[in-house]
């Protein structure tokens, strides 16, 4: 037999294959039952007629048997035998074979016995005592054939009816299972055109039944992970020729003036050195991009547990001489982003920390709202007043005559990793030193 193709035709299909093994069972059980049944009720009838006839019948004092009329003797002569011995004293009008049955039961102890052909006879043997002495025999016979045609048409009914019982219950498990699974073909199918021109659409939980709440729960997960992926592909292109331009644009001037303008040597030296510097600025740019680039296109947007990404930064060693403390808060910590972009988010977040720190730099993990939060915090003098949000800029330093080496380049590029994986990186008021706030998508 072809397995169904659809999950409704199996399942309404193993629905009847259970439920007819019930009811073969049933069905079988049924009829052996009825048949004992009937068997029994055929041979309380032979017992009735057999003591009912032997209440005609006495015993005279020299042992022989005589027979005494009563007012129902023709029914009561019906397919009764009374003999004495094995001679016959009553014999009813029937076939010679039956005779023929009966005479062999003459004479024997109480017992049933049954012919087949050419129809079924039961005969009943019920011995006349004298005392301990058998003098004769009362045989009775009933035919069969009313018991049998009930037993055939039970065994239709208990055959037929359970047909129409498996055909409804095959119908009805399907309507059932249809209805039923309406709910996910409507959510798969919101699910394939979210996926395609809605993709922050969600499903959420609330209202549905268990199974249900748990596939769109699952279905909401796939959905994070697309969007993260499209979210991916959509900033890598805009992250490149955002962080390139300002580079590019440096070694094209530069070299338009070498090659349309005299210059002098140390004038040539400075563009040399810009150039160069354009260059390495470009080159770490690129690796930092494209190795985000290579580890999303590799696979969907992965997560981590950031109680042990931190610490682990942090026991590497110090940043500029400083001490890492970490402070682990309450609640879920797990990330909806790989361990080595949120090394690489933290890794210039640090080392800006731990250059400005005046005795320490203090790390806070905490979820937080539809985020987990990791909180960078120094001692140091702080971000000037109205340079919040101008640090991030590329190239952009807070003091250039702080003493400190570094191109500008490394808050940056943790900002636009961090959006480009769904998170922010943000600077908030704080009275003493920096605080930075990295906030990520939860896992």
């Amino acid at each position: 037999m072809r397995q169904p193709v659809t999950l409704r035709g199996r399942l309404a299909l193993l629905a009847v294959l259970t439920t007819a093994g019930w009811v073969v069972l049933l069905t079988v059980g049924f009829n052996y039952l009825l048949t004992v049944r009937l068997r029994d009720e055929a041979d309380n009838l032979l017992r009735t007629r057999a003591a009912a006839a032997a209440t005609t019948v006495r015993v005279r004092g020299d042992g022989t048997l005589g027979v005494r009329e009563s007012p129902d003797d023709a029914a009561l002569d019906a397919d009764i035998w009374i003999f004495q011995g094995r001679q016959a004293l009553e014999r009813p009008i029937a076939a010679a074979k039956l005779q023929a049955e009966a005479d062999l039961m003459a004479g024997g102890h109480q017992r049933f016995h049954q012919t087949s052909e050419p129809f079924a006879i039961r005969f009943y043997a019920l011995p006349v005592l004298n005392g301990k002495q058998q003098v004769g025999t009362i045989v009775a016979a009933a035919t069969l054939d009313p018991y049998q045609r009930m037993a055939r048409l039970a065994l239709l009914a208990s055959v037929g009816i359970p047909l129409l019982l498996l055909a409804g219950v095959y119908v009805v498990t399907r309507i059932v299972i249809g209805r039923a699974l309406r709910p996910v073909t409507r959510m798969s199918a919101l699910a394939a055109d979210w996926s395609e021109h809605q993709i922050t659409k969600r499903f959420g939980t609330s209202g549905r039944p268990t199974e249900l709440a748990d596939l769109a729960a699952n279905l909401d997960s796939l959905l994070d992970r697309l969007a993260a992926v499209l979210h991916h592909e959509q900033q890598l292109s805009a992250e490149l020729s955002h962080e390139l331009r300002t580079p590019l644009a440096r070694i094209t001037a530069e070299t338009e003036l070498l090659l349309n303008r005299r210059r002098s040597i140390a004038e040539q030296q400075a563009a040399h050195t810009v150039i160069a510097d354009s260059a390495g600025q470009m080159g770490e740019i690129l690796e930092t991009l494209l190795s985000t680039a290579r580890a999303g296109i590799a696979e969907p947007p992965g997560r981590c547990d950031l109680a042990e990404v931190v610490p682990a930064m942090a026991n590497r060693g110090s940043s500029h001489g400083r001490p890492i403390r970490v402070v682990q808060g309450p609640g879920q910590r797990m990330a909806g982003v790989p361990a080595e972009i949120v090394e690489r988010i933290l890794t210039p977040i640090l080392e800006n920390a731990g250059r400005y720190a005046a005795t320490g730099v203090t790390v806070t993990v905490e979820p937080v709202d539809r985020s987990v939060q990791i909180i960078v915090a120094d001692d140091g003098p702080g971000i000037p007043s109205g340079l919040e949000e101008a640090v991030f800029e590329p190239g952009r330093r807070g003091d250039p005559r702080d003493g400190h080496d570094g191109a500008g380049l490394g808050l940056a590029l943790a900002r636009r990793l961090a959006r480009a994986v769904g998170g922010e990186v943000t600077v908030a008021p704080v009275s003493r030193g920096a605080r930075f706030v990295v906030a990520l998508p939860p896992g």
